[in-house]
């Protein structure tokens, strides 16, 4: 038995938490530099504003409506991420019962409790989480990891099951259920796949689930005849306990505003840089490959346009920031020009390998790997967790102040969890 706990609009459910005046206000969180919408309240979702909406292309719908717009606060959103993980953690007996799928989704597996009253377990989850962080949850149960998702989505649907949705009570009902839900709502089936599937009539969950898996593998792949497995409550997935090692890893960055000078562009790569490594280490890879890409607005034709972008083989494979970021800006340095309005830069981690079994080299260009460097980047690593991303880097990767580029959040909210500064004051009249 499967359960997946689902915050419900998640950012917009974090803002709301400290900020009780927004309940029942329309409310969308924005993209980097405010660019478009990524969360939206059920009240915007129901005035149909679509995800990705960019957010200059609604202000009159905005002030029609009264829609509130704020910057994404990713900080304050992972710090509670975490905590709802640790709460919702406590209803299974052991840490491998529980997986983090998403920032705001997690399974677990309940199957050494068998006798556990599911609807009873799915709104005490619902009461605990929102007693302890003050945000809303949505429960789904079933066999499977897909009807255990699939469920997740009828709770938040359906007014009548009050958030918690228990398939397998409802195993003659089920057939019927199914044929009512499109089946764009399967987990794993997007867009693209539903107008695929859309010709061999197959338009409804019911349809999935009553479909050929092995005729559908053929037609698509593994992954499509696993979903109609676990839909029939053939388990096909089990849950992840960690997530796997990153083939590659990209770091990148909208400018708060337009970059024309080569070394500014520097300061840019540095900072991508540190982001990156930090990812690369945690995850104990090292990168063979390290690529730059730099662009400008496709969107004004006035200007001239160039997208370039290149990589760099490295004589040893290397996890140290010094090393990534000098090849880095080599990359950079070739492929920038004068004259452009440049407005993102990012750069490419590429041919990842676990560090534990590189294969050494026979004249080393570099030094080995030693106790004296690891120590050096473990702190930087520290550093920035304890006081900040970008507290300390490679050479202006570690200055905050005068950097015009950086990302514009015009609506941020505080850090309230994060920053004794910004932790949020109660006052009392009597």
């Amino acid at each position: 038995m499967i359960a997946l706990v689902d915050v419900n609009n998640f950012y917009c459910s974090c803002e709301r938490v400290f900020q009780p005046r927004l309940e029942r206000i329309p409310l969308v969180v924005l993209s980097n530099n405010d660019g478009c919408v990524v969360a939206r309240s059920q009240e915007v979702k129901d005035l149909g504003v679509p995800m990705g909406m960019p957010w200059f292309k609604m202000k009159d719908l905005a002030k029609h409506h009264g829609i509130v717009a704020y910057s994404s606060n990713y900080t304050l959103y992972g710090d509670m991420s975490a905590r709802t993980m640790r709460v919702i953690g406590q209803f299974v007996p052991r840490a491998l019962d529980q997986e983090i799928y998403s920032i705001d989704e997690t399974f677990l597996n309940l199957s050494a409790q068998p006798k556990l009253d599911l609807l009873k377990a799915g709104h005490e989850i619902r009461r605990r989480v929102k007693q302890w962080t003050g945000l809303p949850v949505s429960v789904g149960f079933g066999e499977t990891k897909t009807l255990a998702k699939l469920a997740n989505h009828i709770a938040k649907k359906r007014v009548e099951c009050r958030g918690v949705c228990d398939l397998t009570r409802l195993p003659q009902e089920r057939q019927a259920l199914f044929d009512t839900i499109e089946v764009s709502k399967v987990w794993g089936i997007g867009p693209r796949l539903t107008e695929r599937l859309h010709p061999m009539d197959i338009r409804s969950v019911g349809d999935l689930m009553r479909s050929d898996p092995r005729r559908l593998r053929e037609h698509f792949s593994v992954v499509v005849e696993k979903t109609v497995r676990e839909l029939n409550g053939v388990q096909c997935l089990d849950l992840e306990l960690e997530a796997p090692p990153k083939k590659e890893i990209i770091a990148s960055r909208s400018f708060g505003a337009p970059v024309y000078e080569r070394e500014e562009l520097a300061e840019t790569i540095r900072e991508h840089m540190m982001r990156a490594t930090t990812k690369l280490r945690r995850q104990r890879s090292v990168a063979r490959v390290v690529g730059c890409f730099l662009e400008t607005n496709r969107f004004r034709e006035q200007d001239a346009q160039y997208s370039p972008s290149a990589t760099i083989g490295l004589v040893e494979l290397s996890d140290d920031v010094r090393v990534l970021t000098q090849a880095a800006l080599k990359v950079m340095r070739r492929i920038w020009k004068e004259g452009y309005r440049y407005v993102k830069s990012g750069i490419m981690l590429l041919e990842l390998s676990d560090r534990e079994v590189v294969q050494g080299q026979l004249f080393p260009f570099v030094a080995q790997v030693d106790a004296k460097r690891d120590r050096l980047l473990d702190t930087v690593d520290s550093v920035n967790d304890r006081f900040g991303r970008g507290s300390i880097g490679v050479g202006s990767g570690g200055v905050r102040a005068g950097k015009r580029w950086k990302m514009q959040r015009g609506n941020l909210s505080p850090a309230y969890t994060t920053r004794w500064g910004e932790i949020p004051i109660v006052r009392s009249y009597s």
